[in-house]
């Protein structure tokens, strides 16, 4: 690995992953497919088509912000700046599913597709039923899917070298069972144990088989719903905001800009008043190196997104020096402008850490409740 290793942090954090090379702000630090990667169910459900394999959007900006605003009159200038390359689209033979090029196809069909091709309009179908109750478990706003976790079994079974796969899924577990427990209960809700229960049962009418058996023990499913819930890395594109990025590289007068930036602030106001903050192809994937990453509050680096696929990009927010910890946040930039209460709040319950990075250590002095804005949080939760 050029540039960085992953080695032992601390006794607190475990692994981490640590600069072998100076980087400055805004160089790559690296760039990786994950081993498997899935759209949102209820993102698909409301129609954000995208690549079933790498989660390109399969649509134009111009449709995308038309759908998203639901007004059919939009015309986006400067169109043809950024590619969507539709025209490459490719289409699974036996079920229907769609992918951004044949490339996609044979690398879905390769690694877990087809043990996983079905009659997608067959109401009974295990996978459908699946996708359903899943649905009914766990509303917008999403943080995983049933359906990665279904693909990380389907890898493992259609790999060459089923144990070796499966220790590479392995390697993300390192949880006691009662970790994994709580961290399932806070992604599922109260009635975790029984939707547990069923979910693993609709999940083995999908899949099983000797490679797979230790994940699909109660013990075993518990753990790879954890890792799921926790190492699942969210991933966001838009054919919007790649169209909003590719024109604020073109060159234009200082008039042209200004009604350009005017433009794209009425189309983000239409887009919010229908589809609220609901913008973007959403799911998640799980990546090996990128998952190594440990949290800070004061990040050093920032996983984008920057190919609108499932392609992680990790660049320095900051300089960073031989031996120094790359860190990212795990929380969105609302919550980390947050009091030290409030994050350390967030992580405890979705990450199950008390976090101690350098931030956070000179913070320690603060109240437990230092705005209003945290006052409500406990109002709240007082409440319940």
């Amino acid at each position: 690995m050029d540039g960085f290793e992953i080695r032992t942090s601390n006794s607190k954090k475990g692994k981490g992953l640590f600069a072998t090379k100076k980087y400055d702000q805004g160089d790559v630090i690296l760039e990786e497919d994950p081993l498997v990667s899935c759209q949102f169910s209820w993102n698909a459900a409301y129609r954000y088509l995208a690549c079933d394999h790498c989660m390109r959007p399969l649509e134009t900006p111009e449709r995308n912000v038309r759908r998203l605003s639901c007004k059919p009159d939009i015309i986006l200038p400067y169109s043809d700046c950024y590619e969507t390359n539709i025209e490459c689209m490719s289409m699974c033979d036996h079920c229907g599913t769609q992918y951004c090029s044949e490339v996609c196809r044979q690398r879905a069909y390769g690694t877990y597709h087809r043990l996983l091709c079905h009659d997608t309009s067959d109401a009974q179908h295990p996978i459908v039923v699946l996708v359903e109750a899943w649905k009914q478990m766990h509303y917008p706003p999403e943080t995983t899917s049933i359906m990665l976790l279904v693909r990380i079994l389907a890898y493992i079974t259609q790999s060459p070298d089923p144990s070796a796969a499966a220790g590479k899924v392995k390697q993300f577990c390192h949880r006691t069972v009662n970790e994994d427990a709580e961290l399932v209960h806070k992604l599922l809700g109260e009635q975790f144990t029984d939707q547990l229960n069923t979910l693993r049962e609709l999940t083995i009418n999908v899949i099983s088989g000797e490679h797979i058996q230790q994940f699909l023990t109660p013990e075993g499913f518990c753990t790879l719903m954890a890792l799921v819930g926790t190492n699942g890395q969210g991933i966001g594109t838009s054919p919007l905001a790649m169209w909003v990025n590719a024109v604020q590289e073109l060159t234009m007068s200082d008039d042209e800009r200004q009604q350009l930036d005017l433009f794209i602030d009425k189309l983000y106001q239409y887009v919010e008043e229908e589809s609220g903050t609901f913008l973007n192809t959403e799911g998640s994937g799980l990546f090996q190196l990128q998952s190594a990453c440990n949290h800070s509050c004061a990040p050093n680096a920032e996983s984008t997104f920057p190919y609108g696929n499932h392609r992680v990009q990790l660049k320095a927010l900051k300089p960073i020096l031989p031996g120094d910890e790359i860190c990212i946040s795990y929380l969105d930039e609302c919550a980390l402008q947050r009091s030290r209460h409030s994050r350390q709040k967030e992580l405890a319950q979705n990450y199950l850490f008390v976090c101690w990075c350098e931030r956070c250590s000179l913070q320690s002095s603060q109240p437990d409740c230092t705005s209003e804005e945290d006052m409500s949080d406990e109002e709240i939760d007082a409440d319940d």
